[in-house]
């Protein structure tokens, strides 16, 4: 079976900024439907987070990641992470 030339060719790769908006778009919409099918929020943050360290130890090696996350309690005081409400 032969594809029309548009599903044949390979894309280039998005920018890096381009790549994680599109895998942030990516785990909202799993989240969501988590949510939806009664996932806990809180399994669903320590398994992601299971799962993202798994993926950087992976790729990095352990040294890495553990040099990274020891800059994690300050970005978590500075607010890094959370997310903002507009007040009304």
């Amino acid at each position: 079976m032969s594809y029309p030339a548009s599903f044949t060719t390979a894309r280039d790769p998005l920018p890096d900024h381009e790549q994680k908006q599109a895998a942030l778009s990516y785990l909202n919409e799993a989240w969501a439907e988590a949510r939806h099918d009664g996932v806990d929020g809180d399994c669903l943050a320590q398994a992601s987070l299971f799962a993202a360290f798994a993926e950087l130890v992976g790729t990095y090696g352990e040294d890495a990641v553990a040099k990274f996350v020891e800059g994690l309690p300050v970005r978590v005081r500075n607010g890094e992470f959370s997310i903002q409400m507009a007040k009304q």
